[in-house]
């Protein structure tokens, strides 16, 4: 039998990257997953693959995180059978530019910390007072190497992601006494479209972040998260840092070549 049968899985920025990736080894759990992205077509094309792949009830739906009213309206329309949530995966966030802080661009800081930080407070106000209800659930957050350590330019992107790390901590906290569990998993350099999105689509520069070593991919971040989900029920891996074996902190890494 597979480990997650019967569970609901939540992955918001799923339709790409880390979020992807995390579908399709829950959906390999045999869970039901309830995905949602900016990008409802690719959520609809993943769909239909893990149906085929796996026989994964899944539920899909568009949510741009930013959007307070819009969270509210989406999760509120959910069908009864997708309301009650057992795994939260906040996986969606970004990063925008290298710019100094004094050079930096406002409206790029304000899609980081709307995306990476009230969007994570947004849809985990939605879920976890029916965790609470129901006393079952865990909350995984995608953190970053970022939110530990600060890099030059990293300035508001870091800045988002040590209020991740404080609003797991934080969380943990305030559910103390309830069986809920709440995770963070921090990767150092993965390979995805991160940096692609961080430059504005620039392949070349992208390209650059990873060259000379082998980093992370994707699905090796979605493995670390279905092994922190499905450790015994009193068990809650707090903090995980998963870094390539040639990077050892957010400013030095081996690059041969």
């Amino acid at each position: 039998m597979t480990r997650l049968k019967e569970t609901v899985v939540l992955v918001t920025g799923a339709s790409a990257g880390i979020g992807r990736a995390c579908a399709e080894a829950f959906a390999a759990e045999g869970a039901s997953l309830l995905l949602a992205a900016r990008r409802l077509d690719r959520l609809q094309t993943l769909a239909g693959d893990l149906a085929s792949r796996f026989g994964t009830k899944t539920h899909v739906f568009a949510l741009d995180v930013r959007d307070r009213a819009g969270v509210d309206a989406a999760f509120e329309a959910l069908p009864d059978p997708w309301k009650t949530v057992d795994i939260l995966v906040n996986n969606a966030g970004l990063g925008r530019g290298l710019d100094k802080l004094q050079e930096g661009r406002v409206e790029e800081w304000e899609e980081m910390i709307d995306t990476n930080v009230k969007g994570l407070l947004y849809v985990t106000r939605k879920v976890v007072p029916g965790m609470v209800a129901r006393g079952r659930g865990h909350v995984i957050n995608i953190g970053s190497l970022a939110g530990r350590e600060v890099y030059p330019g990293g300035n508001v992107y870091c800045a988002s992601k040590f209020a991740v790390k404080a609003l797991t901590r934080a969380l943990k906290m305030d559910l103390l006494g309830t069986p809920i569990r709440v995770s963070t998993v921090d990767p150092g350099m993965v390979e995805t479209d991160f940096s692609v999105v961080r430059f504005r689509g620039d392949q070349e520069k992208a390209a650059k972040v990873y060259q000379g070593l082998k980093a992370l991919t994707a699905e090796d971040i979605a493995d670390a998260v279905v092994w922190v989900s499905t450790r015994p029920p009193h068990v809650d891996v707090t903090e995980m840092v998963i870094l390539p074996v040639a990077q050892a902190s957010a400013t030095l890494a081996h690059r041969k070549g």
